[in-house]
């Protein structure tokens, strides 16, 4: 396309003639041919200002779709202060759209700042002295100027026109998103006005829920933008390979290797492993495959315990052309830093959600490429003695399941029931920084009555209050009014007070006083329960969380299942549900390779000499195994109630096994619980000795405590559910 407006005669769009002329303009410099489809949509509601979600594949324009509106409403307006105000989840993503933002923006006098802690104080001060244009923020660094600024807030905002939201998806249901939430209406109390929000987002399963995030209370006013599809080619293949010595750990990894070596070599690729140790691993054993074979190493880790500069020097190599590289990472490459044109995704054993598998596969098929996707699952193979689990290859079918989902276009409905206290602990201390002092009634009020803690109602919120006083966070003076306390003040001090999220801490598991290692206990733990480490069973003795140390002692049974299941996220009971139907389906999924169908048939052939087509119960062994095919909050309350029965329960994902057990007895107890009255998820949270998870729950009484942690690990309503079906 030409420089120069198209001719009279030839078709434009109603959205790009409300675009002003310099934006058409840089458009027409751009070649483009004409806009996509979010962006022919997004035009008109964001032109009236109107709350919006736009919902497109990665590398749709949907940073586009947003901005072009934008950007025509404010070339030539000199007004003072910051006009739009873009909040995004990573520092490294807010400097890929700095870059494309200020090609945007230049030919249109509008200023673009960005303001996170690797931007050097100068550009901040000329910010705060001469309010203007565009400001790209993280949550934290927007939380940071609201306390270090709060008396200057309507000097810098009170003029912004939009919010611009983007990777939407990364924050519902989460601390951080809560308090991103609390953020947007503290500034809209700070401006004395309603500021319109526009959420970008490649991955949404429930618009409506997001909707309602975006505007608490008024999700039903939000205007819902899903980009048409425009059919992107995928090219899948799933190839399976069989652990042949389950004793010796990884023995199949090498196979995996040699065959992302032969692949993967010579192009731009993306590796996502489900675990940092299983990233090193394959980053080792690639090296070692490029130095047998006298070739330079493409292979590379990326994750978040790497320092900036390594995971930097990956994403500029990826950039670059003239070096082929292949990154092995964790989620820290999931959402959208550009890092140009990626070949191909692999996937090391079945992710962890839907909804990451389409992210992950929507780096690769840009500029209207295919999109290429290799998935890898390592199984048992099968002897007399293997687990009953291990022979319904539970990886490869989930895997199956979450790519059919994908084809379906399903993904997992944003969950956000729990009461986040301990973001509205930081947001209580930070509300009192920003202002120099609230009473209660006021923190109430911004907070919880009309801010995004609507869920907490006043006698709980005094009760937080009281916890608060009770540990030197917060004093009141004469005139009724919250200020600081001693320890208030050095947590809000110290530069690690504006981020609200913590990394789930490791236990320590020890037998007899022998240390067995460390892991990252995400699962409910209470006393009895079982769990599986380093290939075996232990029962749980004790739990010292002050210590972070779990007792446990070695739990007789035979080999315990290869698949240890949701690790590092809660499994959805769409997928369960899904896998239930891949076991019961006698179709092939073409993208499988010829080991991947042997393993589904075998699959298959066992779920059937089972009769787990009808039977939810059944014996293996001296254990028995319960499916209720639900997610894993489902499964861990009703192992909770199952273990204060009695019983000995152990997650074996995606089933709960009773341990020592006869299938009659199981059968009755989930009977009387299936009877009974639902369960008391505060009662049920009092037995579960790890509930400090987030990073002021040390703050919070028992009672808070068990009421917070129910609220966002356990669904009693689900499980009594999922017990009547289990029972009939």
């Amino acid at each position: 396309m030409t420089t120069s407006p198209p001719s009279g005669s030839e078709r434009r769009s109603s959205a790009f003639e409300l675009l002003h002329e310099s934006v058409q303009r840089w458009i027409w410099e751009k070649k483009w041919i004409e806009l996509r489809d979010v962006q022919e949509r997004a035009v008109e509601p964001i032109f009236a200002q109107r709350d919006a979600i736009l919902a497109a594949a990665t590398a749709a324009g949907k940073t586009e779709a947003a901005f072009l509106p934008i950007c025509s409403r404010l070339v030539g307006d000199e007004t003072a202060g910051v006009r739009a105000l873009y909040v995004s989840p990573l520092k490294a993503l807010i400097n890929d759209q700095f870059g494309r933002l200020e090609e945007l923006c230049k030919h249109l006098a509008i200023p673009v700042h960005r303001w996170h802690g690797d931007v050097s104080a100068g550009p901040k001060r000329a910010l705060l002295d001469a309010p203007s244009g565009i400001l790209l923020i993280t949550p934290e660094s927007l939380e940071a100027l609201f306390v270090r600024q709060g008396t200057r807030l309507r000097h810098l905002f009170g003029e912004v026109g939009w919010v611009v939201l983007d990777e939407l998806h990364a924050y519902v249901g989460t601390e951080r998103g809560r308090q991103l939430q609390s953020l947007l209406h503290r500034l809209e109390l700070a401006v004395g006005r309603t500021v319109p929000r526009v959420g970008l987002s490649a991955t949404l399963g429930d618009m409506g829920i997001a909707a309602e995030y975006l505007r608490p209370g008024s999700g039903d006013a939000v205007e819902q933008i899903v980009a048409a599809d425009g059919g992107q080619e995928i090219r899948m293949q799933v190839r399976a390979y069989r652990e042949m010595d389950p004793d010796e750990e990884d023995t199949g990894d090498p196979a995996i290797a040699a065959h992302l070596f032969e692949k993967l070599r010579g192009a731009d690729h993306l590796v996502f492993a489900n675990s940092r140790v299983k990233v090193e691993r394959f980053a080792d054993l690639l090296r070692r495959l490029s130095e047998g074979k006298r070739v330079p190493n493409e292979f590379l880790p990326h994750h978040g315990s790497l320092s900036r500069e390594l995971r930097e020097d990956v994403e500029a190599r990826l950039k670059d052309p003239a070096k082929p590289t292949t990154a092995i990472c964790t989620s820290t490459l999931e959402l959208g830093i550009d890092v140009g044109r990626v070949a191909g995704i692999a996937q090391i054993g079945a992710p962890f959600s839907v909804a990451s598998l389409r992210q992950r596969l929507g780096r690769s098929g840009r500029r209207g490429d295919p999109a290429v996707f290799r998935g890898y699952v390592l199984e048992p193979e099968l002897t007399d003695a293997s687990p009953l689990l291990d022979g319904l290859r539970p990886e490869l079918v989930q895997l199956v399941a979450m790519l059919e989902l994908l084809i379906e276009r399903w993904c997992e409905p944003p969950r956000d029931g729990a009461l986040h206290l301990s973001t509205l602990i930081q947001q209580i201390l930070a509300l009192i920084a920003e202002r120099g002092g609230v009473n209660a009634d006021q923190a109430f009020g911004a907070l919880c009555e009309t801010g995004p803690f609507r869920s907490v109602d006043k006698k709980r919120f005094v009760r937080l209050l009281r916890n608060l006083g009770a540990h030197d966070l917060i004093v009141q003076s004469e005139d009724g009014s919250l200020l600081l306390g001693e320890a208030g003040e050095r947590i809000v001090d110290h530069f690690g007070f504006y981020a609200v999220f913590s990394t789930p801490e490791e236990f320590r598991l020890m037998h007899q006083g022998r240390p067995l290692g460390s892991v990252a206990l995400e699962q409910t733990l209470v006393e009895d329960l079982h769990l599986i480490f380093a290939g075996r069973c232990w029962r749980v003795v004790s739990v010292d969380v002050e210590e972070k140390l779990v007792q446990v002692e070695p739990s007789p049974g035979g080999r315990m299942p290869h698949f240890e299941g949701g690790r590092g996220g809660w499994i959805d009971e769409g997928v369960r549900m899904r896998m239930r139907q891949v076991l019961e389906s006698a179709s092939e999924p073409a993208y499988l390779d010829a080991e991947a169908r042997r393993m589904l048939v075998e699959a298959r052939a066992n779920y059937a000499r089972l009769g787990l087509d009808v039977e939810r119960v059944v014996a293996s062994g001296g254990d028995v195994l319960v499916f209720p095919w639900r997610g894993d909050r489902v499964l861990n309350t009703i192992a909770v109630q199952l273990v204060a029965c009695g019983l000995r329960v152990m997650v074996t994902d995606p089933a709960l096994t009773v341990l020592g057990a006869e299938v009659g007895d199981v059968r009755a107890h989930l009977g009387e619980l299936a009877a009974a009255e639902p369960a008391d998820p505060k009662r049920l949270a009092a037995g579960v000795k790890n509930k400090t998870a987030e990073k002021y729950d040390w703050a919070l009484d028992e009672e808070l405590l068990s009421v917070d942690y129910a609220s966002r690990s356990l669904d009693t309503a689900g499980a009594r559910d999922a017990l009547r079906e289990l029972a009939g």
